[in-house]
């Protein structure tokens, strides 16, 4: 029996494309009741962009606001500020309770987690499950341009300190929400890895990538919570598992098949307690045809391919959680209202009908 999650809640990821953090944040807390997440709010300004707003305190990081390009730079400048770093997380490394406030995260880049940490606060309630989030080593690397225009993924020294600086805002952001939860999911978000293989990332060898998460997963496990990533295209799915991810989020529109070529590693990972976070949602203009029906029907027939090759659909449907395919942070609010309320739609029917004994 899965103890790992309770099947078929849903969550999401973490971009909205609203600009009032109240707002995003009541929206959360009403469509997904089993396990809110903090929205990132894009529309706020380049500060929340994705790998922007988890920039704060690495160092040699600056942020161009004028042209939206992160630049990276380890010199004499920022040797104190990495050195002071370092000697922070080889302490918390050592004593495993120790300060992680070197992971610290502002409300100047980040006003959605202030928001609704002041909303659980007010609450009172204690939550099954709180989803948190991180940008993924990669993308992060792969997204800083050094000083020669090349991502600092390339240079061995900076992409080490940035893996460490973002497990460090993992370890900070499951301690922060902890009291408010009974289990800290942390979804580490890899948009790029969709695009490993390709000619644009020759020098992205698979060893380094599941090495870098890891590491991120390892940080999150330190802290006692569930270690998910995210990526909302085709990659090769084994990588998450060799990294030791308790959750793998993937496009189930999308590439729901794509699960399947890997039948004998996903059998194992299921097996092992592993969970598919199936995102069922798509965040395609196609949403706004789409209902809780077609895309129970759609969800269906993925799992039933995945079965098909010989992985049990009751293992399936006991692991499985609901998102939508992607962010919404780039879409229009209505069909962002729409996703959510898909989900949460879609969510409910599966608990309802797996309840019922959906799986026999």
């Amino acid at each position: 029996m899965n103890d790992v999650i309770k099947p078929f809640i849903a969550t999401g990821i973490g971009s909205m494309p609203f600009t009032d953090a109240g707002y995003a944040c009541d929206l959360v807390l009403s469509k997904f009741p089993d396990a809110p997440f903090w929205p990132q709010l894009p529309k706020l300004g380049f500060a929340e962009d994705m790998v922007a707003q988890y920039s704060e305190g690495i160092a040699g990081i600056t942020l161009d606001f004028e042209d939206r390009i992160i630049r990276g730079e380890l010199n004499a400048e920022s040797l104190d500020s990495m050195t002071q770093f370092y000697e922070s997380y080889i302490m918390v490394s050592e004593d495993a309770s120790g300060d992680v406030s070197c992971g610290t995260m502002t409300e100047e880049a980040s006003k959605g987690l202030f928001e609704f940490k002041r909303k659980l606060e007010a609450s009172g309630k204690k939550f099954p499950y709180i989803k948190v989030h991180t940008t993924g080593p990669c993308t992060f690397a792969l997204g800083v341009k050094g000083s020669d225009g090349a991502p600092v993924y390339y240079q061995e020294d900076y992409r080490d300190l940035i893996v460490k600086a973002l497990a460090m805002k993992c370890r900070w952001q499951i301690r922060d929400f902890s009291p408010f939860a009974e289990k800290i999911i942390c979804f580490i978000d890899e948009p790029v890895l969709s695009a490993f293989g390709s000619s644009a990332y020759l020098g992205v060898n698979r060893e380094d990538v599941v090495a870098l998460l890891a590491e991120t997963v390892e940080a999150v496990h330190m802290e006692g919570g569930l270690a998910a990533v995210h990526c909302c295209g085709n990659t090769e799915w084994t990588i998450l598992i060799d990294a030791g991810v308790d959750i793998i989020n993937f496009d189930a529109y999308e590439y729901g098949e794509t699960i399947a070529l890997y039948r004998s590693e996903m059998s194992e990972f299921l097996s092992s307690g592993g969970v598919l976070a199936w995102g069922a949602v798509p965040t395609s203009d196609v949403v706004m045809q789409a209902s809780v029906a077609s895309l129970e029907a759609h969800l269906e027939d993925m799992m039933d391919h995945l079965a098909s090759k010989g992985i049990s659909k009751d293992l399936i449907t006991r692991q499985a959680i609901i998102t939508p395919a992607c962010g919404t942070g780039s879409i229009p609010v209505e069909h962002a209202e729409h996703v959510f309320e898909l989900t949460h739609g879609l969510s409910e029917r599966m608990m309802e009908k797996y309840a019922a004994g959906g799986a026999e």
